[in-house]
């Protein structure tokens, strides 16, 4: 049953999230909730490592959330139905790219997909900004983790004025690595 869950929650999220992996976190976050498969603590560190670990975070989740509940064989399919949606549709695309690039109405929607896109994505963000200064006292506001979500704001946002081009994501998950293991950590 674990194997038909798995199938069906992760190809719901390889259907519907369209905008790339921030704005399928809030789909990811339903499934996974709705089936009991982590909480919302755990989904919280895990999209922490799938941001940080070579991939797209839809496939780190379905893969690790897939081998935890199924084994190997929950991870081959978890991952393979996330991804197999995009995979079809950028097949179609190729296929059909010269018409569908001069489509008024495909443009039309898409236009109107963009506001769309950018609100999940800013509420997914909003979301996991509160979730985080939650998450670790339980019970009321740690401010640490405000500080540091602060302190890496102003990191990003000042290097856009200093440097020009802005810090690489690379670079400011060292930082807040170095930031969590020195104020967490130590």
């Amino acid at each position: 049953m674990i194997f038909l869950d798995l199938l069906i929650g992760f190809l719901e999220v390889g259907l519907f999230s369209f905008g790339g992996a921030y704005a399928a976190i809030p789909l990811i976050r339903d499934v996974v909730l709705a089936h009991g498969w982590l909480d919302d603590e755990m989904l919280s560190y895990m999209i922490a490592v799938s941001e940080s670990t070579p991939g797209p975070i839809m496939v780190n989740l379905a893969t690790y959330v897939g081998s935890n509940k199924g084994g190997l064989a929950g991870a081959l399919i978890a991952t393979t139905v996330v991804m197999l949606p995009a995979f079809l549709f950028i097949l179609f695309v190729m296929a059909f790219s010269k018409s569908l690039v001069k489509n008024p109405y495909l443009q039309a929607a898409l236009r109107g997909l963009k506001p769309c896109v950018i609100g999940v994505i800013l509420a997914t963000g909003v979301y996991m900004i509160i979730g985080n200064c939650y998450v670790m006292t339980k019970s009321s506001v740690d401010f640490t983790a405000v500080l540091i979500t602060c302190f890496l704001a102003l990191i990003y946002f000042g290097s856009r004025k200093v440097i020009k081009k802005g810090l690489s994501p690379i670079g400011l998950i060292c930082i807040a690595a170095l930031v969590g293991l020195s104020v967490y950590g130590i």
